[in-house]
C-alpha cells in the first residue's frame, strides 16, 4: 500500500476489523509514520441485464448515486443511505444467479427508499416506473397510502 501522505511503497498494518463485506485497516507509513486507514470490498462479477437487452457489470456506486439523487435535500442520513446500499448489494450476492435484471435492483431500492423517505420514494419512482403524466403520479401516491 502507497502512503497517500508520501508516496512511499511500504506501509504497515496497525489493526484490521472484519465486517459483513469489508474489511477495514489501520495502516502506518514505515517512512513518515503517518497513519490512516483503508477499506478493502470484496468484488464480486455481477452483471446487470437492462431493459433493452443490454448487459453490463453491477456499479456499487450506480446504485449509490441513483439513491443519492432521490434523497437529495431530504432529511435522510448519510449512513442510512450506505446501510441501504450495502444492505442491496449483500442481497444481490446471496442471488444463485451472477445475472440479475435491472427491475429486480430497482425493486430492492423502491423497497428501502420507501422505508427511508417517501418523498425519496416517489422521486425515484417517477423516473424507475419512467411516469408519463400526472396521473401515473396520483395511481403511485394511492397506492402507497
Amino acid at each position: 500500500m502507497i502512503c497517500p501522505y508520501c508516496s512511499h511503497p511500504e506501509t504497515k498494518v496497525l489493526d484490521s476489523r472484519e465486517s459483513e463485506n469489508m474489511v477495514r485497516r489501520r495502516r502506518e507509513c514505515i517512512k513518515c509514520n503517518k497513519r490512516f486507514t483503508t477499506y478493502e470490498r470484496v468484488e464480486f462479477d455481477l452483471t446487470v441485464i437492462k431493459k433493452d437487452g443490454r448487459r453490463e457489470p453491477f456499479s456499487r456506486e450506480k446504485l449509490k448515486s441513483g439513491i443519492l439523487k432521490a434523497t437529495q435535500k431530504r432529511p435522510v442520513e448519510t449512513e442510512k443511505i450506505e446501510n441501504a446500499v450495502n444492505e442491496i448489494e449483500q442481497e444481490l450476492r446471496n442471488l444463485k444467479s451472477y445475472e440479475i435484471p435491472s427491475k429486480k435492483i430497482g425493486d430492492k431500492v423502491m423497497s428501502k427508499l420507501k422505508s427511508m423517505d417517501k418523498v425519496a420514494y416517489i422521486r425515484f419512482a417517477s423516473v424507475y416506473k419512467d411516469f408519463k403524466d400526472i396521473d401515473d403520479l396520483a395511481e403511485e401516491l394511492k397506492k402507497m397510502r
